[in-house]
């Protein structure tokens, strides 16, 4: 964009020097008319009146316009070889000022004054000064019209474009906070569910320190969920790095992954119990599985954090049209001392599901579990 407008401040900076010009020029031909002999003023009055409406021009021309104008009329109305001068003002007029119903009336005035028709010229004579107000007046003023038309073109094209500019750089923006947001839910739900299986076994091998067996099995199971997890931060700081175009990515986890999430979770030494779904169910769309599954897992995680060793039923259930993912977990069998976490997965949840049209309810039981319950389309 900066660009595409470099060049305007080259103009803009020719243009102060074209003005200056003509500012000079309007001084001149006014003093040279003001000093002509069928003029009514005094032949010294040249070099005060050229001067001042050169001034009066320079200072006006932009925000006052008519003012230069009226001030060349009243100028051309007494002394004939002044009206030169409307030439410069009439463009300024028209070029500043786009009433037309002012370009109209000044566009008479000027060629009136200009003619001088009270003078009482023979008929010759005043067709040719009426001629030459037209020229003086109307013809500068077209040229006037047309460039402020164009200016006002350029301008409402290049606000056009800098708005859409604009919007481009906040859907980039927006474009950016999604996917920072969908990385970190997706780190959230895959990284710590494994970490908090990661804990439940580790608290496990304490339990079962006497249990060389079971302290053997249980340290194999946290070694492959760390294991997991470094391989799930890898594959996201590969896409950060490289693109997702280039990173290599795993196949992401659905309905059929369920059983292995709930095999993963009894290891860990939770107690799950999984229902659904139904083996002749149609499958589904892969976004809906993927969001089935993080429901799963981020309720199973929040099910061994907050009521560690409570029981906890997963339902999956395809009535037509429809896919409702179900997680109940009974109250802990002693309170829990685990972190109240920071709520931030049952919102990503949310987000999840409301982009898929879905409903998501999430709350207490009055028994003191949980219960989070999820439908979407399918």
């Amino acid at each position: 964009m900066r660009r595409l407008l470099r060049p305007l401040a080259g103009l803009r900076r020719r243009s102060k020097l074209l003005e200056l010009l003509l500012a000079a020029l309007v001084g001149i031909a006014t003093g040279a008319g003001v000093a002509d002999e069928s003029s009514v003023l005094p032949a010294g009055a040249g070099l005060l009146v050229g001067p001042g409406v050169a001034l009066v021009l320079l200072h006006l021309r932009r925000r006052r316009p008519l003012v230069p104008f009226l001030l060349t009329v009243a100028v051309s109305a007494v002394a004939l070889g002044a009206s030169a001068s409307l030439l410069v003002t009439a463009y300024a007029l028209a070029r500043y000022d786009d009433r037309w119903r002012v370009r109209a009336g000044c566009a008479v005035l000027g060629v009136v004054a200009g003619s001088q028709v009270w003078t009482g010229p023979r008929l010759d004579e005043g067709v040719a000064l009426v001629a030459t107000a037209l020229f003086a007046v109307l013809l500068p003023g077209a040229a006037g019209a047309v460039v402020c038309a164009r200016a006002q073109l350029m301008a409402a094209l290049r606000e056009r474009a800098e708005r859409a500019e604009g919007e481009r750089e906040s859907m980039a923006r927006e474009a950016v906070l999604t996917e920072r947001t969908r990385i970190a839910r997706e780190m959230h739900d895959a990284v710590g569910h494994r970490v908090s299986l990661m804990v439940l076994q580790a608290g496990a091998i304490e339990v079962a320190a006497r249990d060389a067996d079971r302290v053997e099995h249980l340290a194999g199971e946290v070694q492959r969920a760390g294991r997991q997890a470094l391989d799930e931060l890898r594959q996201m700081v590969g896409v950060l790095r490289d693109g997702a175009e280039h990173a290599p990515l795993a196949p992401q986890s659905g309905l059929p992954e369920l059983p292995r999430l709930v095999a993963d979770s009894r290891a860990a030494g939770m107690a799950v119990e999984l229902t659904g779904p139904p083996v002749d169910a149609e499958p589904v769309d892969p976004g809906v599985g993927r969001a089935a599954y993080r429901i799963v897992q981020e309720a199973l995680t929040n099910a061994g954090r907050h009521a560690p060793g409570a029981t906890t039923s997963v339902v999956v259930e395809r009535p037509p049209g429809r896919l409702v993912v179900r997680v109940v977990n009974g109250p802990p069998p002693a309170p829990s001392s685990g972190s109240p976490g920071g709520g931030y997965g049952l919102t990503g949840l949310g987000e999840r599901v409301r982009t898929l049209h879905g409903t998501l309810r999430a709350e207490p039981r009055l028994d003191g579990g949980f219960v989070v319950e999820a439908e979407v389309p399918a």
